[in-house]
């Protein structure tokens, strides 16, 4: 009898150590991410996260705090030059000379395959598309970083600087791309600029006079759950053939390097992020980089157009190319600071991703797309964003890891007369992203330091 029980406190020990085994760097960076996995798994299969639905309630709560609250937010938006994801976000560009696109009319040639592309990949990291593409823009120009470089500014990850980076960025889902240019602007000697509406056409242009090109696309693909699902994606776009009709691209995901993607195919995934696109070039490419833009270098210009595009397609698109339309026509309404426009835009969007397949319902939206959270805010529909927020953040495996998710609850939750929930929202997103401006703008206003 004695000897079992001696036996019994084996047990315990041997979890011990098996426990203290797993955190060993070597053995942890190994075991790590199909720990995740198998945690992904499980909690989705109790809680598919394409089986929730956010239904819009519509009801405002318009005061005259909200009114104070939109109004300075929107003359804050009026500086920003990028569209920032929030009003205390404010990007800051190089200043530069004012230019006019000078219109030209040269024939593009029918295939151009750019030379000196140095392909990074995204591997062996957590989320690392963005920091991948965005350094083969900027090596593709002679800067001398890497993909960790990029990362330690946009996707610092936890605030812990013994981590690796392996495990840093792992809980900050993705990158927007106005932090991508911000990075370029205020920490290299390059520029870069984004603008929604692209086409095609001005993709080749760029291309041709040598400027590769990024863009953000949705596709389908399996998942850390195991499951083909659809999540949103960079591609470094560096060559088109239009005899063969395929765009090349530099995937840092499963496709690889020099990947051949038909043009429909390309269009069919750019369209879910409203046809954005983003340049880096060198300072004294600014003349040349307008001309090529056109009608594109006015900012607002380019929004009005992303929205004309909606409009057109919502008209002849069905099924889920018609959610994305008007979740594009919502995203145009939300740029040029049309708020009620977009939420009713939104509204008629998540109406028809209701009516999806389950399997097919594009469920990561909100992580990297985060008009409807500003359309229902400065709508006054607080109710609104706090349900789509917790509905989106409740979709993340292993906890809320969208700081932008969490900074918008937080926002209603206070307009709401909830601040001690805005105020734990708003601490949620720092650690995520330490330093975040949001959110950290946001607690200094409650006389509150981060």
């Amino acid at each position: 009898m004695q000897k079992r029980f001696n036996r019994i406190w084996l047990i315990p020990a041997a979890i011990l150590l098996l426990v203290g085994l797993y955190y060993i760097p070597p053995i942890h960076s190994r075991l790590a991410w199909r720990v995740d996995n198998l945690r992904t798994q499980i909690k989705f299969f109790f809680n598919p996260p394409d089986e929730a639905v956010f239904q819009p309630g519509g009801e405002t709560n318009l005061t005259i705090e909200t009114v104070i609250a939109t109004t300075r937010a929107e003359y804050l938006l009026t500086l920003t030059p990028q569209a920032t994801e929030s009003a205390q976000a404010i990007s800051t560009p190089k200043p530069g000379p004012t230019l006019k696109p000078t219109v030209t009319s040269t024939p593009l040639p029918a295939s151009v395959i750019l030379k000196g592309v140095k392909y990074v990949d995204q591997h062996n990291r957590w989320n690392y598309c963005g920091p991948a593409n965005l350094t083969m823009a900027l090596n593709f120009w002679g800067w001398k970083g890497n993909r960790d470089d990029v990362a330690k500014v946009i996707k610092p990850g936890e605030n812990n600087p013994n981590m690796d980076f392996i495990e840093r960025g792992k809980i900050d889902k993705n990158v927007m791309p106005y932090e991508m240019v911000d990075f370029v602007n205020d920490t290299t000697e390059l520029y870069a600029l984004s603008r929604s509406g692209g086409d095609m056409t001005l993709l080749k242009s760029f291309i041709s006079a040598g400027y590769p090109v990024v863009v953000e696309k949705g596709y389908y693909e399996r998942d850390t759950a195991g499951t083909v699902s659809w999540m949103g994606h960079y591609q470094f776009v560096t060559g088109y053939d239009d005899a063969a009709k395929i765009f090349i691209v530099q995937d840092t995901y499963n496709d690889g390097p020099n990947f051949k993607i038909g043009y429909a195919e390309f269009n069919e995934g750019w369209r879910n992020f409203n046809y954005l696109f983003m340049v880096v070039y060198p300072p004294d490419s600014e003349q040349k980089i307008h001309d090529l833009l056109g009608n594109w270098s006015d900012d607002k210009w380019a929004n009005q157009h992303a929205l004309d595009i909606a409009n057109e397609e919502i008209n002849k698109l069905t099924g889920i190319d018609a959610y994305f339309a008007w979740f594009n026509k919502g995203t145009s309404h939300v740029l040029l600071q049309q708020y009620v426009d977009a939420a009713t835009a939104y509204d008629q969007a998540f109406s028809i991703y209701a009516t999806l397949d389950v399997g097919k319902r594009p469920y990561r939206m909100l992580w990297y797309q985060t008009g409807p959270y500003k359309a229902y805010y400065y709508s006054g529909r607080y109710a609104d964003v706090i349900n789509l927020a917790t509905i989106t953040l409740d979709s993340v495996s292993g906890g809320p890891y969208l700081e932008e998710s969490l900074y918008w609850r937080g926002m209603a939750y206070y307009m709401a007369g909830k601040t001690a929930l805005a105020v734990d929202d708003y601490r949620n997103a720092l650690k995520i992203h330490p330093n975040w401006i949001p959110a950290t703008q946001a607690l200094q206003d409650l006389g509150i330091q981060p």
